[in-house]
């Protein structure tokens, strides 16, 4: 069932149980008060049951709604069916929740002058208690509803945010995964095409390891594809296509790169522990990205890679020998010896600390080459 036949069953539902308790209370009321001969006119009986029929059209024209009830419940009243107020206080809630508060307090207001025009004082303060009571329940209705809506907005609002956080993550993982592993087989696919005559054996081990890296690209695509799909990153709803990436596979990274002609050293300080899900992923992809860069912007040969455990933080520094030294680490070019400081690359890093409630640095080393800083938070 939709939700508009779901609404338009209950507005009839609710008309009609409005329409039959007015109905049965004008009726029953003259016998309750031993007054058989005061039932009430046949035209009393159609204004009552017109009251109750327009409430179908209450939640389009709720203003408009309230008025009809209004009248019909005053002529109903007139010609003595009286005591027949239920259609005329769903129209008056309606109209509230609505945002009509003017017109309802005018309807109020209204129907208290024609009821108590010849009635006593005590009936008169009776009836103002009640609509002030009636008036004051509305209110609150109308409160809790306007905060309820609110509550809706802003968990919508906070879905919005966490998906669009986390494709923000999945992007830089795209980057970090498609940038490393490119770098690495661009820099061998080279070797081999100058090699394959001199050196064939070299162009093999070359070829041989452009096989496993874009093997392994291609296994961590498969988990971030697999999260996109909504799959939990797995091929099978359980299994992970590739390894969650952490520290423990830093050692993978630095042999990628020793396959390029690129020499990395990794190394740990302090007591190594193990490190929150989040902490591990991010110095994982802030290692991988920094030696991406250093393997295709630095002029050196070489990159060093160390870790530094405390009691409150990790700390990543990894560092590479490029001849270059020039500031702002804005250079491109591979002679220049450094880095890019500015594009995805670094942006994504950068963004994986802040996330974390780190700090990341990437700037030039005095005595050349360049270096990447991270301070997370353990």
């Amino acid at each position: 069932m939709t939700g508009t036949a779901r609404r338009w069953m209950t507005d009839a539902g609710i008309a009609a149980l409005a329409t039959g308790a007015d109905l049965g209370f004008s009726l029953a009321r003259p016998q309750w008060h031993g007054r058989v001969d005061e039932q009430p006119d046949a035209f009393g009986i159609v204004l009552v049951v017109l009251g109750g029929v327009s409430l179908l059209a209450r939640r389009r024209y709720p203003k408009a709604v309230l008025g009809v009830v209004l009248a019909t419940t005053l002529g109903a009243s007139a010609l003595g069916a009286k005591g027949a107020w239920f259609a005329l206080i769903v129209a008056f809630f309606t109209a509230v929740l609505s945002g009509q508060r003017v017109a309802a307090i005018a309807s109020l207001v209204i129907g208290y002058g024609a009821s108590v025009w010849n009635a006593s004082a005590e009936s008169a303060l009776l009836l103002l208690a009640g609509l002030v009571t009636l008036l004051s329940v509305a209110e609150l209705s109308r409160a809790l509803n306007a905060r309820a809506a609110a509550d809706r907005r802003g968990r919508a609002e906070a879905v919005a945010r966490q998906a669009t956080e986390e494709r923000l993550a999945i992007a830089r993982d795209l980057h970090d995964v498609v940038a490393h592993s490119i770098s690495v087989i661009n820099v061998q696919a080279n070797t081999a095409l100058h090699l394959m005559d001199r050196r064939p054996e070299r162009a093999r081990e070359a070829l041989t390891a452009i096989r496993e890296v874009s093997g392994q690209a291609l296994a961590e695509l498969g988990t971030v594809l697999g999260a996109l799909r909504d799959v939990g990153g797995s091929a099978d709803g359980g299994v992970p296509l590739a390894p969650v990436p952490g520290v423990a596979r830093l050692d993978e990274l630095a042999a990628r790169a020793r396959s390029a002609g690129f020499a990395v050293s990794v190394a740990a300080e302090g007591p190594v522990r193990q490190l929150p899900a989040g902490v591990d992923a991010a110095a994982y992809r802030i290692v991988q990205e920094a030696l991406t860069n250093a393997v295709r912007h630095s002029a050196g040969r070489s990159a060093t890679v160390l870790l530094r455990y405390s009691a409150d933080d990790l700390v990543i520094e990894v560092d590479n020998d490029g001849a270059g030294t020039g500031a702002g680490g804005t250079g491109g070019g591979r002679d220049s010896g450094q880095t890019l400081a500015s594009g995805n690359g670094l942006t994504g890093m950068a963004e994986r600390a802040r996330a974390l409630g780190g700090t990341l640095d990437a700037v030039p080393r005095p005595g050349g080459g360049f270096r990447v800083f991270a301070r997370l938070p353990a």
